[in-house]
């Protein structure tokens, strides 16, 4: 059997391909264990309040206010008290960690996609037959690798702390109350067995939705391709009818899921309410006949109503949503990328570089020659250029003409072809790797947020970063009211996307203003922000020790830049604005253009 064959196969008895998608997951996550390690443990923290809650609470009964001891029981309440503080303490020591693992797993996922990406384009070049469209492709790259990423954080940050708070309430009720326990088993085993019997349904149903959208992405990408030809042919009603197929197709496998979901609410009902009714109507007689206090029974029900229920409500709803969406997603990207493993990475390709000046430039760029693949067109060709220290370098062009591509050879995230690209003397593809992150920093344009606090986000980039540099930086890129709105550094950003686009963009740039970079490129980063604010925030990087580059997203960056790249074809022209303005006629063009739209507006 081929390696092409092994996803096929294994789907048949793979629910949703979730085994190949944790098999994927475990191999990329194994190289954080050591973070993990330490999220487990400060996770044994947090546990400790569901584990002293019910017992507190019944010494607090039995030991203080009803022995006439309100002292005792308060006291006893305020050592449950310090317990909460604990678990709030040992969260926030916890987040660190768990960037140290999710961002890494993000990284390498995009590395496959691509790989594959690449993979697939060379193989059309070659006469071979495709294994994959590139619209499913990127839709995988845009949506289901940051879903993955997005879902393991979720998952680690609270599937670990219900799965302690569940073993923690239970061996507490088991030391407080042992007659207890069966009432809370008894339910709870039939519970859990009708959780486990809905995952591979529920699996599969994700799984069909997951195609859905992907077909969609796919038969959306034909057709914006191919549409001169469709209007030509006049095959609009055909194309449509193929569109609708494929909408009806995701609406039938959205309600087939919502079906199979709805099940679940037996699971909460058998699980975390039957134990509470059983144990509440057994309470007199057990108190009656001596076999438990007022105490226990009370912390009992605390127990059973604010650990225990809570956490299987949120485990077969929320967490289970998110365990199975995971599996469904890493299963996707395990079946389509399987091939991209044998491929070997990239080497960065040795160019000629110009001996470095005794003050070298920030950015050295000579003779780059790019394309995607070996038979392809150059998307830049034989480009040479510098940006000097505290150099502000904007480039301009139409869209698709390579822009983002030629921001990624600077970055040292592609290598070039032909020629070379050194970063104040030193050849990009000669830096350590840990050195061109901290010395480079690309801003795209949909800028990163993660759920975390507002300080975290901000100091991401350089964590030691002082207050009074935090402050300077959300005031110079315009970034302060926001941060002022979200409630200061220790606000918490509990769902980045509640953000919006113009939002993350600010506090991407904030984050990057703060950090240690000495080449900063902003690819198209301030598109949703206004014209006041996107000059406020060129102009406060132009000021900033280093040097920029501005892909540009108005013409009004190319106005404030010292020097302007026009990519025009395999004909750039660099130069000032007044310069590009009388021997460019694509620039001056873009600009007439430009000015045009906005007048209108």
């Amino acid at each position: 059997m081929t390696r092409r064959e092994q996803p096929r196969h294994a789907a048949a008895s793979d629910p949703g391909g979730m085994r190949a998608g944790w098999s994927l997951l475990a191999a990329e996550l194994r190289p954080g264990k050591p973070a993990l390690v330490r999220v487990l443990g400060w996770s044994v923290v947090e546990g400790v309040p569901a584990l002293l809650s019910g017992a507190l609470v019944a010494a607090a009964i039995d030991q203080g206010f009803l022995a006439g001891r309100p002292g005792v029981g308060f006291a006893l309440l305020g050592m449950l008290g310090l317990a909460m503080l604990l678990r709030v303490l040992a969260t926030y020591a916890m987040f660190p960690h768990l960037a140290s693992v999710v961002e890494p797993l993000r990284d390498a996922l995009v590395r496959r996609v691509v790989g594959d990406a690449l993979d697939t384009a060379l193989a059309e070049e070659g006469g071979r037959a495709r294994r994959t469209d590139p619209a499913a492709a990127v839709a995988r790259l845009t949506e289901q690798v940051e879903s993955c990423r997005n879902l393991t954080a979720s998952l680690l940050r609270t599937l670990r702390q219900l799965a302690v708070t569940v073993v923690a309430a239970l061996v507490g009720l088991a030391v407080l109350a042992p007659l207890v326990l069966p009432l809370v088993l008894i339910p709870l085993v039939p519970a859990g067995w009708l959780f486990v019997r809905l995952l591979g349904p529920l699996a599969r149903r994700r799984r069909d939705l997951l195609l859905a959208d992907e077909r969609i992405a796919t038969e959306t990408g034909r057709t914006v391709a191919g549409l001169r030809d469709i209007v030509a042919l006049g095959a609009q009603e055909r194309v449509l009818g193929d569109l609708g197929t494929a909408i009806d197709a995701q609406a039938h496998a959205t309600r087939q899921l919502a079906r199979a979901s709805a099940l679940r609410l037996l699971v909460v009902g058998v699980g975390a309410q039957l134990p509470v009714v059983l144990l509440v109507a057994a309470a007199p007689a057990l108190i009656r006949h001596g076999m438990l206090t007022p105490g226990e029974v009370a912390g009992a029900v605390l127990y059973l109503v604010k650990e225990l229920g809570p956490a299987l409500r949120a485990l077969t709803a929320t967490v289970g949503d998110w365990i199975l969406e995971l599996g469904v997603v890493t299963g996707r990207l395990a079946e389509a990328t399987a091939s991209s493993e044998e491929a070997e990475p990239p080497q960065p390709a040795a160019g000629p570089l110009r001996a470095p000046s005794p003050r070298p430039a920030a950015l050295d760029v000579h003779g780059v020659t790019f394309a995607y693949g070996p038979h392809a067109a150059p998307v830049v060709a034989d480009l040479t250029l510098t940006v000097p220290d505290r150099g502000h370098l904007a480039v301009v062009g139409p869209s698709g003409v390579g822009k983002s591509t030629l921001a990624a050879l600077f970055a040292g995230l592609l290598a070039p072809d032909a020629g070379g690209v050194a970063l104040y003397g030193i050849p990009v593809a000669a830096l350590d790797p840990a050195r061109l992150r901290r010395d480079v920093a690309v801003v795209p344009q949909e800028a990163y947020v993660f759920a975390g606090t507002v300080r975290e986000n901000l100091t991401y980039l350089h964590p030691a970063a002082t207050e009074a540099e935090l402050d300077r930086s959300v005031r110079l890129v315009g970034c302060r009211d926001l941060v002022a709105r979200l409630g200061g550094y220790e606000a918490d950003i509990p769902d980045p996307a509640a953000l919006s686009a113009g939002e993350r963009q600010l506090v991407a740039l904030a984050r990057t203003f703060v950090s240690p970079a000495r080449l900063v490129i902003l690819d198209e980063a301030t598109c949703h922000l206004d014209p006041a604010t996107e000059a406020l925030a060129e102009r406060a990087f132009a000021a900033r020790p280093g040097a920029l580059v501005v892909i540009a997203h108005r013409m009004d960056s190319a106005r404030r830049a010292d020097r302007v790249l026009v990519l025009d074809g395999h004909i750039p022209a660099v130069g000032t604005h007044e310069e590009l303005m009388d021997r460019s006629a694509l620039y001056a063009d873009l600009t007439g253009h430009w000015q045009g739209v906005r007048t209108a507006r």
